[in-house]
């Protein structure tokens, strides 16, 4: 199974070209703390709990998406995925090395993920995503710092229409090792 990664800011595009992908017949997850901010919208509460209580719920419900994919060998694309909340997680109860490797060694990803950098031209805020630019901008720096830390090889995604964003995604893995799984 080669789960691969679309990772990056809020407001670069993630979303829209998982959709892409899904146009094209992949099997795609959405991103967790967009469902999690819906979810406590729509009962009342603050969009996000306290950020250990928030990074522990996308841990949780990540792990969920991955134990309830069915067995494929081929390409399912995530918005996001583990690695992102563990990168919250880290953040908020650090955890050495060895636990994160223990987690990802259990829950493996594509060694090659796809970060979309900030595009201002396309920014917009809605209501999972109250996030301003000057905080995408600073968001991507950690995602790239994290990925990084875990040993990813990161594939910056050109700011190009969609259906190029897709294009380049699969191109780039058809030239990669597609048995390369991390760690």
């Amino acid at each position: 199974m080669a789960h691969v990664i679309l990772t990056g800011g809020p407001g670069v595009g993630k979303t829209t070209l998982l959709a892409e992908l899904a146009v094209r017949g992949f099997v795609t997850v959405p991103e967790s703390a967009r469902a999690i901010i819906a979810e406590r919208r729509a009962a009342g509460l603050a969009p996000r709990p306290s950020p250990p209580e928030f990074a522990r719920l996308i841990v949780e419900r990540d792990l969920a998406a991955i134990r309830a994919m069915p067995p494929t060998t081929d390409r399912v694309f995530f918005d996001r995925a583990l690695v992102d909340g563990l990168g919250m997680l880290s953040e908020t109860q650090p955890m050495t090395d060895a636990e994160i490797l223990a987690v990802l060694q259990q829950h493996p990803f594509h060694a090659h993920a796809f970060v979309l950098p900030p595009w201002e031209e396309i920014y917009t805020t809605d209501s999972e995503r109250d996030q301003d630019f000057s905080d995408c901008l600073v968001i991507h720096g950690r995602i790239l710092s994290w990925y990084r830390h875990c040993g990813f090889v990161m594939h910056e995604v050109p700011r190009l229409p969609v259906a190029g964003r897709a294009d380049f995604v699969l191109s780039t893995l058809a030239e990669s090792d597609t048995k390369s799984v991390y760690p």
